[in-house]
């Protein structure tokens, strides 16, 4: 499954609050404007856990022998890996 590039979707999120924070400015509403400002950044870091839980839910999906480790893994279930998947979580939820 093909996934819309990050970049391409937070640029469209962009657009949309650009141009209705660039009606409020024109229009004076100053108040509009900070709760646009507010919405955009609110929006912007709960679609960056989306992505980056989408992302690391495609990286689950990589062959055991991709993953790291994987190759020590003695069984031949390519289900995944509890260590990454920790690994993962870890990464999603670590503040930056």
């Amino acid at each position: 499954m093909a996934f819309r590039p990050r970049e391409r979707i937070l640029a469209n999120l962009e657009a949309i609050y650009r141009e209705a924070y660039d009606r409020a400015k024109a229009a004076g509403d100053q108040a509009r404007m900070a709760d646009l400002d507010a919405a955009y950044q609110r929006e912007q870091l709960l679609l960056e856990v989306l992505l980056d839980l989408r992302d690391a839910l495609g990286a689950l999906s990589v062959p055991t022998e991709e993953r790291p480790g994987g190759k020590d893994r003695p069984d031949k279930n390519p289900g995944p890996d509890p260590i990454t998947a920790l690994e993962t979580i870890r990464r999603i939820t670590k503040l930056r």
